[in-house]
């Protein structure tokens, strides 16, 4: 089937191309062997780009350091860049990070997209008619815009927008920015919301690298409230599987919610780690003996599910892995890629302590 949008020579702008998501993709647009490949990143705290250096085809890919919260610069960088496609996934993402310190998650989140949108829409106006007939901004998104879930029920692409973290709202703010752009100024937008990415690379800030990491280091693996907030797992690659599907296919103007099919407690989640690490280490004492629990995240969202039946139906995608087959290629991974892990905590000076506490 003929790509519509990734042609024979077409430059792909990907933003945050040094962070997990980003890395990943920009791993598998390399491969492509029609596709130019830039990426615009700050790098940030928990970037990297080893993952992308590593690969075959790195030479494939060109950086652009830039931060999108600074205007000029990121007019800048998308002159240079002069992009067919863009796929934004450029964000501050960790939960318990917003808390501490939301005017970043609003600066980065929020007013980073404001500056891209509006570079881009000066560039999509500049651009001939034939390049406009492909061009397509895809806005990278989460399921945790869409608030909480009961015990039943799943997050659609018709589901309200109930963000209850900063986090969230820096996101969901973003999704609306970039939905008003494409009805007021008619920029071609696509808008995807997927459930918690796993996997390979990941800043071991998140629940299941930290677990891994700390289990490895024979270290306490916290466990916030009572363990029985739920979110559905997706692996990362599965992940990137919908977004090139998407970014090639989807409707302008839509949006596609992507999940894992993979609900399970962080209880589950923390047992399952630990599992893997009995059944790989031999340690004699199950190592599920050094989950504690710990005070509760403030405005902890109790469950997260997609609905993924629209991209489904429309483009054909479904997770290739189970959460059993992709927890062990991460927790794998990890155990064989240790000095990355420690190299990544020393230079940004992390040893995985908690962060998102309210002071008394």
């Amino acid at each position: 089937m003929t790509n519509p949008r990734l042609k024979q020579g077409s430059r792909v702008l990907v933003t945050g191309g040094a962070g997990f998501i980003g890395g990943c993709l920009i791993r598998r647009l390399i491969k492509m062997n029609d596709v130019e490949v830039f990426n615009i990143d700050k790098l940030g705290y928990a970037s990297d780009l080893c993952s992308i250096q590593l690969c075959e085809n790195a030479s494939r890919h060109q950086l652009v350091k830039a931060d999108l919260a600074d205007k000029d610069a990121t007019r800048s960088a998308i002159h240079r860049v002069n992009p067919d496609v863009v796929m934004h996934l450029a964000a501050e993402t960790h939960v318990d990070r917003s808390i501490d310190d939301p005017e970043a998650f609003t600066r980065n989140n929020v007013i980073g997209t404001l500056n891209l949108l509006e570079a881009i829409r000066d560039h999509f106006q500049d651009i001939s008619d034939e390049r406009k007939s492909s061009f397509v901004f895809h806005h990278i998104s989460t399921d945790e815009v869409f608030g909480s879930l009961d015990d039943k029920g799943f997050f659609s692409e018709l589901s309200r927008y109930e963000p209850r973290s900063p986090y969230s709202a820096s996101k969901a703010s973003s999704d609306h920015l970039v939905n008003a752009w494409h009805h007021t100024y008619k920029l071609p937008v696509i808008i995807t919301n997927c459930s918690n990415n796993f996997g390979p690379w990941q800043f071991p800030e998140k629940l299941i690298p930290l677990a891994i990491i700390k289990g490895l280091s024979n270290d306490q693996i916290p466990l916030y409230g009572d363990g029985m907030n739920v979110r559905d797992w997706l692996f990362v690659e599965d992940h990137i599987d919908a977004l090139i599907l998407t970014v090639s296919y989807g409707k302008v103007g839509e949006s596609y919610c992507i999940g894992g099919y993979g609900e399970r407690t962080n209880k589950e989640v923390l047992k399952a780690i630990c599992e893997l690490l009995d059944n790989k280490t031999g340690k004699e004492d199950s190592y599920s003996n050094l989950i504690k629990l710990v005070t509760d995240r403030p405005g902890h969202d109790r469950r997260y599910a997609i609905d993924s039946s629209k991209i489904s139906d429309q483009l054909n995608w479904k997770p290739k892995h189970t959460f059993e087959q992709a927890l062990e290629i991460t927790f794998d991974w990890y155990l064989n890629n240790l000095e990355w892990t420690k190299r990544m905590l020393n230079r940004n000076s992390y040893n995985g302590k908690r962060l998102g506490l309210l002071k008394d």
